[in-house]
Protein backbone atom coordinates (compact mmCIF):
# COMPACT_ATOMS: atom_id res chain seq x y z
CA UNK A 1 0.00 0.00 0.00
CA UNK A 2 1.31 3.55 -1.11
CA UNK A 3 0.89 6.16 1.64
CA UNK A 4 -1.56 9.27 -0.15
CA UNK A 5 -3.17 12.34 1.37
CA UNK A 6 -5.98 10.47 0.87
CA UNK A 7 -5.39 7.60 2.89
CA UNK A 8 -2.83 8.54 5.13
CA UNK A 9 -5.09 9.67 7.87
CA UNK A 10 -7.35 6.35 8.00
CA UNK A 11 -4.02 4.72 7.97
CA UNK A 12 -2.45 6.88 10.83
CA UNK A 13 -5.55 6.85 13.21
CA UNK A 14 -5.95 2.91 12.58
CA UNK A 15 -2.06 2.81 13.74
CA UNK A 16 -2.54 4.89 16.43
CA UNK A 17 -5.72 2.62 17.90
CA UNK A 18 -3.65 -0.54 17.48
CA UNK A 19 -0.70 1.38 19.34
CA UNK A 20 -2.83 2.38 21.90
CA UNK A 21 -4.45 -1.17 23.02
CA UNK A 22 -1.03 -2.42 22.87
CA UNK A 23 0.36 0.24 24.58
CA UNK A 24 -2.42 -0.65 27.73
CA UNK A 25 -1.87 -4.47 27.73
CA UNK A 26 1.91 -3.89 27.75
CA UNK A 27 1.87 -2.86 31.12
CA UNK A 28 0.57 -6.44 32.32
CA UNK A 29 3.83 -7.82 31.11
CA UNK A 30 6.08 -5.14 32.20
CA UNK A 31 7.46 -4.81 27.91
CA UNK A 32 8.62 -1.36 27.62
CA UNK A 33 5.46 0.27 24.85
CA UNK A 34 8.50 1.78 22.68
CA UNK A 35 8.95 -1.77 21.56
CA UNK A 36 5.61 -2.54 20.69
CA UNK A 37 5.05 0.77 18.91
CA UNK A 38 8.22 -0.17 17.00
CA UNK A 39 6.07 -3.60 16.57
CA UNK A 40 3.30 -2.20 15.27
CA UNK A 41 4.98 -0.44 12.58
CA UNK A 42 7.20 -3.60 11.69
CA UNK A 43 3.90 -5.46 10.65
CA UNK A 44 2.42 -2.66 8.89
CA UNK A 45 5.24 -1.90 6.84
CA UNK A 46 6.30 -3.35 3.46
CA UNK A 47 6.83 -7.10 4.75
CA UNK A 48 4.29 -6.90 7.33
CA UNK A 49 0.12 -7.71 7.04
CA UNK A 50 -0.37 -3.71 6.46
CA UNK A 51 2.09 -3.50 3.64
CA UNK A 52 2.22 -0.12 3.30
CA UNK A 53 5.55 1.00 1.39
CA UNK A 54 7.55 3.86 3.40
CA UNK A 55 10.96 4.49 2.63
CA UNK A 56 11.49 7.57 3.58
CA UNK A 57 14.58 8.74 6.03
CA UNK A 58 14.40 12.72 5.74
CA UNK A 59 10.82 12.08 6.51
CA UNK A 60 11.33 10.12 9.58
CA UNK A 61 14.17 12.62 10.29
CA UNK A 62 11.81 15.62 10.47
CA UNK A 63 9.04 13.78 12.09
CA UNK A 64 12.14 12.50 14.99
CA UNK A 65 12.90 16.14 15.52
CA UNK A 66 9.53 17.50 16.12
CA UNK A 67 8.82 14.50 18.23
CA UNK A 68 12.21 14.16 20.31
CA UNK A 69 11.16 18.46 20.59
CA UNK A 70 7.97 17.53 22.41
CA UNK A 71 9.48 14.46 24.37
CA UNK A 72 12.15 16.44 25.32
CA UNK A 73 10.10 19.65 26.59
CA UNK A 74 8.05 17.60 28.41
CA UNK A 75 10.65 16.03 30.72
CA UNK A 76 12.27 19.49 30.96
CA UNK A 77 8.61 20.68 32.50
CA UNK A 78 8.35 17.88 34.54
CA UNK A 79 12.15 17.97 35.89
CA UNK A 80 12.44 19.23 39.53
CA UNK A 81 15.34 21.73 39.39
CA UNK A 82 15.48 20.66 43.20
CA UNK A 83 16.28 17.04 42.40
CA UNK A 84 18.68 17.76 39.92
CA UNK A 85 20.73 20.65 41.39
CA UNK A 86 22.15 17.73 43.57
CA UNK A 87 23.09 15.55 40.82
CA UNK A 88 24.29 18.05 38.31
CA UNK A 89 27.87 16.59 37.91
CA UNK A 90 27.43 13.17 37.75
CA UNK A 91 24.76 14.06 34.86
CA UNK A 92 26.85 16.02 33.10
CA UNK A 93 29.83 13.37 33.47
CA UNK A 94 27.49 10.55 32.32
CA UNK A 95 26.39 12.78 29.30
CA UNK A 96 30.12 14.08 27.98
CA UNK A 97 32.84 11.22 29.53
CA UNK A 98 30.29 8.45 29.33
CA UNK A 99 28.93 8.83 25.71
CA UNK A 100 32.93 9.13 24.86
CA UNK A 101 33.77 6.00 26.68
CA UNK A 102 30.27 4.05 25.01
CA UNK A 103 31.24 5.29 21.73
CA UNK A 104 35.51 3.95 22.02
CA UNK A 105 34.11 0.81 23.21
CA UNK A 106 31.38 0.38 20.82
CA UNK A 107 34.35 0.71 17.72
CA UNK A 108 36.69 -1.26 19.05
CA UNK A 109 34.62 -4.44 18.97
CA UNK A 110 33.21 -2.87 15.57
CA UNK A 111 36.70 -2.64 14.52
CA UNK A 112 37.66 -5.89 15.94
CA UNK A 113 35.11 -7.95 13.94
CA UNK A 114 34.33 -5.97 10.87
CA UNK A 115 36.36 -4.98 8.25
CA UNK A 116 35.40 -1.24 8.76
CA UNK A 117 38.51 1.12 9.75
CA UNK A 118 38.73 2.62 13.21
CA UNK A 119 37.74 6.02 12.17
CA UNK A 120 34.38 4.26 10.16
CA UNK A 121 33.99 2.00 13.55
CA UNK A 122 34.37 5.00 15.78
CA UNK A 123 31.38 7.15 13.71
CA UNK A 124 29.18 4.23 14.20
CA UNK A 125 29.94 4.04 17.57
CA UNK A 126 29.16 7.94 17.80
CA UNK A 127 25.62 7.40 16.41
CA UNK A 128 24.80 4.58 18.99
CA UNK A 129 26.64 6.46 21.84
CA UNK A 130 23.89 8.38 23.51
CA UNK A 131 20.72 6.93 25.35
CA UNK A 132 17.79 7.83 23.17
CA UNK A 133 15.42 10.35 25.47
CA UNK A 134 12.09 9.12 24.11
CA UNK A 135 12.71 5.44 25.37
CA UNK A 136 14.42 6.84 28.66
CA UNK A 137 11.86 8.93 29.55
CA UNK A 138 8.87 6.84 28.57
CA UNK A 139 10.55 3.91 30.77
CA UNK A 140 11.27 6.14 33.95
CA UNK A 141 7.85 7.55 33.33
CA UNK A 142 6.22 4.27 34.18
CA UNK A 143 4.72 3.75 37.38
CA UNK A 144 6.00 0.36 38.08
CA UNK A 145 9.19 1.23 37.97
CA UNK A 146 11.08 2.63 41.43
CA UNK A 147 14.41 3.65 41.41
CA UNK A 148 16.19 4.24 44.53
CA UNK A 149 18.01 7.88 45.75
CA UNK A 150 18.58 10.25 43.19
CA UNK A 151 19.31 7.46 39.93
CA UNK A 152 16.36 8.77 37.97
CA UNK A 153 17.05 12.15 38.12
CA UNK A 154 20.53 11.36 37.18
CA UNK A 155 19.11 9.63 33.99
CA UNK A 156 16.51 11.86 32.79
CA UNK A 157 19.43 14.76 33.28
CA UNK A 158 22.13 12.61 31.13
CA UNK A 159 19.16 10.87 28.77
CA UNK A 160 18.23 14.81 28.22
CA UNK A 161 21.63 16.39 27.49
CA UNK A 162 24.03 14.05 26.01
CA UNK A 163 23.20 14.65 22.66
CA UNK A 164 25.69 17.83 22.04
CA UNK A 165 28.61 15.08 22.74
CA UNK A 166 27.66 12.52 20.41
CA UNK A 167 26.15 15.09 17.94
CA UNK A 168 29.49 16.22 17.82
CA UNK A 169 31.53 13.25 17.99
CA UNK A 170 29.47 11.88 14.81
CA UNK A 171 29.88 15.29 12.52
CA UNK A 172 33.75 14.86 13.57
CA UNK A 173 34.16 11.47 12.92
CA UNK A 174 32.35 12.22 9.41
CA UNK A 175 34.25 15.17 8.58
CA UNK A 176 37.31 12.42 9.37
CA UNK A 177 36.24 9.69 7.16
CA UNK A 178 35.77 12.47 4.10
CA UNK A 179 38.54 14.82 4.66
CA UNK A 180 41.03 13.08 7.37
CA UNK A 181 42.29 16.60 8.12
CA UNK A 182 39.96 17.85 11.43
CA UNK A 183 42.70 19.14 14.04
CA UNK A 184 42.17 18.86 17.61
CA UNK A 185 41.77 22.53 17.84
CA UNK A 186 38.65 22.63 15.64
CA UNK A 187 37.51 19.39 17.44
CA UNK A 188 36.95 21.08 20.97
CA UNK A 189 35.74 24.31 19.29
CA UNK A 190 32.89 22.97 17.37
CA UNK A 191 32.08 21.16 20.59
CA UNK A 192 32.56 24.09 23.07
CA UNK A 193 30.39 26.04 20.74
CA UNK A 194 27.60 23.32 19.90
CA UNK A 195 27.44 22.84 24.17
CA UNK A 196 27.27 26.75 25.51
CA UNK A 197 25.40 27.62 22.55
CA UNK A 198 22.65 25.13 23.43
CA UNK A 199 23.04 25.65 27.37
CA UNK A 200 22.83 29.87 26.94
CA UNK A 201 20.59 30.01 24.56
CA UNK A 202 17.67 27.47 25.64
CA UNK A 203 18.05 29.45 29.41
CA UNK A 204 17.92 32.80 27.57
CA UNK A 205 14.70 31.55 25.67
CA UNK A 206 13.21 29.97 28.75
CA UNK A 207 13.16 33.30 31.12
CA UNK A 208 11.56 35.47 28.26
CA UNK A 209 9.21 32.83 26.99
CA UNK A 210 8.53 32.73 31.37
CA UNK A 211 8.00 36.42 30.96
CA UNK A 212 5.64 36.54 27.94
CA UNK A 213 3.62 33.56 29.23
CA UNK A 214 2.88 35.33 32.21
CA UNK A 215 2.37 38.81 30.80
CA UNK A 216 0.51 38.22 27.64
CA UNK A 217 -2.98 37.67 27.80
CA UNK A 218 -5.40 35.81 25.92
CA UNK A 219 -8.95 35.42 25.61
CA UNK A 220 -8.95 31.70 25.92
CA UNK A 221 -6.97 29.30 27.88
CA UNK A 222 -6.18 27.19 25.06
CA UNK A 223 -3.66 29.93 23.01
CA UNK A 224 -1.36 29.37 26.36
CA UNK A 225 -1.05 25.98 25.08
CA UNK A 226 0.25 27.30 21.72
CA UNK A 227 2.05 29.68 22.56
CA UNK A 228 4.59 27.31 24.66
CA UNK A 229 4.37 24.98 21.86
CA UNK A 230 5.98 28.39 20.13
CA UNK A 231 8.16 28.96 22.55
CA UNK A 232 9.43 25.40 22.36
CA UNK A 233 9.99 25.26 18.32
CA UNK A 234 11.46 28.48 18.51
CA UNK A 235 14.35 27.58 21.36
CA UNK A 236 15.08 24.50 19.07
CA UNK A 237 14.84 26.25 15.36
CA UNK A 238 16.82 29.10 16.24
CA UNK A 239 19.33 27.13 18.25
CA UNK A 240 20.02 25.10 15.38
CA UNK A 241 20.25 28.18 13.17
CA UNK A 242 23.29 29.50 15.08
CA UNK A 243 24.58 26.09 14.68
CA UNK A 244 24.28 25.17 18.59
CA UNK A 245 22.55 22.01 19.44
CA UNK A 246 18.62 22.73 19.68
CA UNK A 247 18.10 19.37 21.77
CA UNK A 248 19.61 20.63 24.82
CA UNK A 249 18.31 23.98 24.32
CA UNK A 250 14.59 22.90 24.26
CA UNK A 251 15.21 20.74 27.69
CA UNK A 252 17.07 23.24 29.36
CA UNK A 253 14.04 26.00 28.44
CA UNK A 254 11.50 23.61 29.46
CA UNK A 255 13.46 23.32 33.01
CA UNK A 256 13.69 26.84 33.37
CA UNK A 257 9.70 26.87 32.68
CA UNK A 258 8.66 24.45 34.48
CA UNK A 259 10.55 25.79 37.69
CA UNK A 260 8.91 28.84 38.15
CA UNK A 261 5.59 30.08 38.18
CA UNK A 262 3.31 30.71 35.45
CA UNK A 263 -0.06 31.36 33.83
CA UNK A 264 -2.17 27.71 33.69
CA UNK A 265 1.06 25.65 34.59
CA UNK A 266 -1.08 22.65 35.66
CA UNK A 267 -2.86 22.82 31.99
CA UNK A 268 0.34 22.99 30.09
CA UNK A 269 2.03 20.19 31.93
CA UNK A 270 -0.89 18.15 31.35
CA UNK A 271 -1.35 19.17 27.85
CA UNK A 272 2.31 18.31 26.84
CA UNK A 273 2.65 14.78 28.86
CA UNK A 274 -0.41 14.28 26.58
CA UNK A 275 1.81 15.63 23.36
CA UNK A 276 4.59 14.03 24.53
CA UNK A 277 3.40 10.31 24.16
CA UNK A 278 1.60 11.20 21.06
CA UNK A 279 5.06 11.87 19.87
CA UNK A 280 6.81 8.83 20.96
CA UNK A 281 3.66 6.21 19.07
CA UNK A 282 4.37 8.71 15.78
CA UNK A 283 7.87 8.47 16.09
CA UNK A 284 8.55 4.43 16.86
CA UNK A 285 5.56 3.84 14.52
CA UNK A 286 7.70 5.51 11.38
CA UNK A 287 10.89 4.29 12.95
CA UNK A 288 9.13 0.31 12.35
CA UNK A 289 7.57 1.12 9.10
CA UNK A 290 11.38 1.82 7.73
CA UNK A 291 12.57 -1.70 9.34
CA UNK A 292 12.71 -4.06 6.86
CA UNK A 293 12.54 -7.62 8.88
CA UNK A 294 13.93 -9.66 6.16
CA UNK A 295 17.25 -7.76 6.21
CA UNK A 296 17.60 -8.00 9.98
CA UNK A 297 19.70 -11.04 10.07
CA UNK A 298 22.07 -10.04 7.18
CA UNK A 299 22.93 -6.98 9.16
Amino acid sequence: MDLTYHNILLVGSILLFISLFAGKTSSRFGVPVIILFISVGMLAGSEGIGGILFSNPKTTQFIGVIALCCILFSGGLDTDWGHVKPVLWQGVLLSTAGVLITAFSVALFVWLITDFTLIEALLLGSIVSSTDSASVFSILRSKNLALKGNIRSILELESGSNDPMAYVMTLICTGLVMHQNSSAAEIITLFSKDLILGGALGLIIGMAGTIVINRIRFDYEGLYIALVIAIMFFSFSLTDFLKGNGFLAVYICAIYIGNHDVIHKKKILKSFDSFAWLMQIILFLTLGLLVIPSQLLEV
